[in-house]
């Protein structure tokens, strides 16, 4: 194999369902509110507003799921290097067909 670097993008799709909104951007807005989180006290304020106003969640749930829980997935593979870790959290009209067939099998 050639010493040139090969790159791989790992696609994961997971689709949750919100059972509390509310409890959801409680525990967002505490994660902004915490005095070690690095924000100033204008995007503070930027951010709590974002989370607050989003009613399906996506931006709480955001929020509270670290880039180092993404790389957790391949850290335990010695032959890569994680190089970039991209999370996007965006409302859904719920699980697919496949994965609503998948699910009643698997009961």
């Amino acid at each position: 194999m050639s010493d040139a670097q090969k790159f791989l993008r790992l696609t994961v799709e997971l689709t949750v369902e919100v059972l509390d909104v509310d409890a959801l951007q409680a525990a967002a807005l505490a994660e902004i509110r915490h005095p070690d989180a690095e924000l100033t006290d204008e995007e503070r304020a930027e951010q709590a507003e974002l989370v607050s106003a989003d009613e399906t969640g996506a931006s709480a749930l955001q929020w509270l799921i670290e880039p180092e829980h993404v790389l957790q997935l391949v850290e335990h593979i010695d032959e890569i290097e994680p190089r970039e870790a991209v999370l996007g959290v965006e409302p859904s009209d719920g699980p697919s067909e496949e994965e609503e067939e998948e699910e009643h099998i698997h009961d």
